[in-house]
């Protein structure tokens, strides 16, 4: 007689479970980490995007960027609070994300330079963080 016997099955179906429990957690890590690293890459786009804006004075007036936690805002005016909230340019960052340090930069119309300097810390629930740092002369590196 040919078949599979219960004992095989279960421990077919065993093996399984394990694979399964390791993998779960290691792709969730995987993921969380993948979140931290596209939102570092979005906040340094928009910094360089509100720089460039402003550079070029369009609006005739300065840009900036605001960050809290759950999003991120790219706005037009001397701050976010009066801002003109037509122009934003809102993005999501995720909520295993938690931004800590500064969160608003506005750049100087014509020289670009930012009025806030410091870092900003991008940190996840598994202890990784990213820094972004924003210096006197407007470079933004992270």
């Amino acid at each position: 007689m040919k078949g599979v016997t219960l004992l095989e099955v279960f421990f077919s179906v065993a093996v399984i479970g394990i694979i399964a429990g390791i993998s779960i957690p290691v792709y969730q890590s995987f993921q969380v980490r993948n979140d931290l690293d596209i939102a570092a890459v979005e906040i340094v786009q928009a910094l360089r995007r509100a720089q460039a804006l402003s550079q070029a004075v369009d609006g005739d007036t300065a840009w900036g960027v605001h960050i809290a936690f759950g999003f991120m805002a790219l706005f037009k005016g001397a701050g976010y609070a009066v801002r003109d909230s037509s122009f934003d340019e809102v993005l999501e960052i995720p909520a295993s994300v938690k931004p800590s340090g500064v969160q608003e930069v506005v750049f100087e119309r014509f020289t670009g330079l930012p009025q806030t300097l410091g870092v900003i810390t991008l940190a996840s629930y598994v202890n990784e963080t990213r820094e972004i740092v924003i210096n006197a002369k407007g470079m933004v590196s992270y």
